[in-house]
C-alpha cells in the first residue's frame, strides 16, 4: 500500500499515477460531507442516533413508511438546498480537461451534475425522483414535498424544522403517535410512492452495476474519493480494479476497506485537496 502521510508527496505520486491515464472517480458520502450533508460512516457519524430505513421495512409497514415520509419531509429541504462544494467542482474540472473519465457515485445528492460533471452513474439512485411501486411512473421530490405539505399542514411550520440532520435526507424526528400523518399516493394510479434510491437491503438494479462495471473496465486508474468502502455496493468495485491489475488511488478523511490494495493513499480533507489535484492536472497537462 503507497500511504502517504505528506500531503504534497502523496499529490505528486497521485498526479504521476494518473496523468495520462483513462481515470475512473468512485465517489462516497465523504465528498458530500462538507456540502453540509451528513455521512453515515464519517468521523461524526457515531454522534447520529438513527437506524437507516430498510426496503422490506418500508413495503411492508405503513408504520414505517409513514415515518419514513415524516422525517424525509423535515430533511428534504436541506438536500434541495445543499450546493456543490471545491471537491465536486474539482472533480468537474478534471472531467472537462479529459483528465477524468467520467464518476461512479454511492451519493443520492445530484451533486456531481450540480458541479458540472458530465459522465455521472448514480449507483444508489437520486432523491430528487420518486417512484411509484405500483405502476412505475417518477415524480419530482419536490413536487411531492408540496403534496406532503398540504396534506399535513401542521408539518409546514413548528418544533420539526429545528430537527436534526440526518444521512441520506432524513433528520431526526417522530411522527405523530396518532398515526395521523398522510402519505400521498402516485398520482396517476394511486400506488405507494418509494424515493428512487436503492435502500439498505434492497439490491442496485443489475442493468445499473453492469454499466458501472463497463466504465470500470474501459478505465486504466481507479480513483477512490470519500468512500469508507464499507458498503459492498463501492468495495466491489476496488475488488475488480485489484483482480484487474488496474492501480487504485483512495483519497478519503480516515480509514477505508481498500486501504491494502491502493497504490496511493492520501488521508485528506476533499475540499482541500481535490482541488489542488485538478490544478497539477490541468496545468501539467
Amino acid at each position: 500500500m503507497g500511504s502517504c502521510d505528506d500531503l504534497s508527496e502523496g499529490l505528486d505520486r497521485l498526479v504521476a499515477l494518473m496523468k495520462g491515464k483513462h481515470v475512473l472517480a468512485l465517489s462516497g458520502a465523504g465528498l458530500s460531507t462538507e456540502s453540509g450533508i451528513p455521512d453515515y460512516r464519517g468521523p461524526r457519524s457515531l454522534q447520529r442516533r438513527t437506524r437507516p430505513i430498510y426496503y422490506r421495512d418500508f413495503v411492508e409497514n405503513a408504520a414505517a413508511r409513514a415515518r419514513y415520509w415524516v422525517r424525509s419531509t423535515v430533511g428534504w429541504p436541506r438536500v434541495a438546498a445543499a450546493l456543490p462544494n471545491a471537491g465536486h467542482r474539482a472533480l468537474a474540472a478534471l472531467e472537462r480537461a479529459g483528465a477524468l473519465s467520467g464518476v461512479i457515485t454511492q451519493n443520492v445528492d445530484r451533486l456531481h451534475h450540480a458541479a458540472g460533471s458530465g459522465n455521472v452513474l448514480e449507483l444508489h439512485g437520486a432523491l430528487a425522483d420518486v417512484v411509484c411501486l405500483a405502476c412505475g411512473a417518477v415524480e419530482a421530490r419536490s413536487g411531492l414535498q408540496a403534496r406532503i405539505l398540504s396534506s399535513n399542514p401542521r408539518w409546514a411550520v413548528g418544533v420539526y424544522r429545528s430537527a436534526s440532520a440526518e444521512p441520506d435526507g432524513d433528520a431526526h424526528v417522530e411522527p405523530p403517535a396518532d398515526g395521523s400523518f398522510l402519505v400521498p399516493a402516485c398520482l396517476r394510479c394511486g400506488g405507494m410512492l418509494k424515493p428512487d434510491v436503492t435502500f439498505f437491503g434492497e439490491n442496485v438494479p443489475r442493468e445499473r452495476v453492469e454499466r458501472a462495471f463497463a466504465m470500470l473496465d474501459r478505465a486504466t486508474v481507479l480513483l477512490v474519493v470519500g468512500s469508507s468502502l464499507a458498503v459492498f455496493s463501492g468495495y466491489r468495485f476496488v475488488m475488480h480494479a485489484a483482480g484487474g491489475r488496474k492501480p487504485i488511488a483512495i483519497v478519503n478523511s480516515g480509514p477505508t476497506r481498500g486501504d491494502s490494495v491502493a497504490s496511493v493513499r492520501i488521508d485528506a480533507m476533499l475540499g482541500d485537496f481535490l482541488p489542488r489535484l485538478a490544478d497539477a492536472l490541468v496545468t501539467s497537462a
